[in-house]
């Protein structure tokens, strides 16, 4: 069996939840979320993981990561290096420009099928299985995706963005990026935009699986958000769930939906975490993980 590559996304601020949350020691033996996923993946069958991350992390993570078998590790860095030289960033510009960004900062580091992943969710053993299996025979040209339902993924203590997704027979038709979900006292989901949202509603969680041919796809997207900011914008962002859209709208581009019994869980907010600690160490006592991931 060839290579495949779990691209993780770790470079993110964390400005809701208070701090640098894809470091935040939350496992019972103070792992943090994303050796979860590097458990999982590797006993899925992943044999290289990329991780996107700010530098002043990198030592962070080498840290756990010496004790990896079986797995190729490399780093890359999201920074503004990357970004093209015909667009000026603003000086008050802190923020990175987002997930496609993120990806696209892998570029030199990819050759073979490749998951996407957030270094701060959850996905579960099973979502990274039936991920694997696709990417290894995942024709060039096309993508897949793990979906989530909906009231799976709210939070409690506030408002979370979500790629709501439309899926007929198997296929991805339209993902939405929607923002400002919440669920009220009643448990009821809503938007600002369309109220009410039924809680079974197929949502992205940013775990797609790509071959290395999308690398020519982001670019030209990401270099069209770029002409298309306005001067003295400083915050905005290119979500993959948006670039997703674009390619399917516009070039019929296939995205494969996966079914999975996998349950997701992440911190957005800083009082998720004693909900997602709570979480963890209970599948650390049923056997579902080690007491020593690595």
């Amino acid at each position: 069996m060839g290579k495949t590559t779990l691209l993780i996304m770790a470079a993110g601020l964390g400005s809701r939840y208070g701090g640098n949350k894809q470091v935040d020691g939350i496992g019972p033996g103070g792992e943090i979320l994303m050796q979860y996923s590097i458990y999982d993946a590797i006993r899925a069958g992943f044999n290289k993981i990329v991780f996107v991350i700010k530098p002043e992390h990198q030592s962070i993570i080498e840290g756990f990561c010496k004790d990896i078998k079986n797995a190729e590790i490399e780093f890359v860095y999201q920074d503004f290096s990357s970004i093209p030289s015909f667009y000026k960033i603003p000086e008050e510009r802190i923020k990175p420009f987002g997930t496609v960004h993120a990806v696209l900062c892998a570029r030199n580091a990819i050759n073979e099928p490749f998951a996407v992943i957030n270094a701060d969710d959850f996905y579960g053993r099973d979502a990274f299985a039936v991920m694997h299996e696709k990417l290894v025979s995942l024709p060039k040209g096309e993508s897949t995706m793990v979906a989530y339902y909906l009231e799976n993924t709210v939070s409690k203590n506030g408002a979370v963005t979500r790629g709501i997704c439309q899926v007929e027979n198997g296929i991805l038709r339209k993902v939405k990026e929607t923002y400002k979900i919440v669920l009220d006292e009643k448990g009821s989901i809503c938007d600002e935009e369309s109220g009410f949202l039924d809680g079974k509603l197929p949502v992205s969680m940013n775990m797609w699986g790509f071959t290395p041919d999308i690398f020519d796809e982001l670019d030209s997207a990401f270099c069209d958000f770029l002409k298309n900011i306005p001067d003295g914008e400083i915050k905005a962002e290119y979500a993959l769930p948006t670039f997703i859209d674009k390619i399917i709208t516009e070039k019929n581009h296939k995205v494969s939906v996966l079914s999975t019994s996998a349950v997701w869980f992440g911190v957005t907010y800083i009082e998720d975490r004693a909900t997602v600690a709570a979480a963890l160490l209970e599948k650390r006592n049923i056997g579902e993980y080690p007491e020593r991931l690595f």
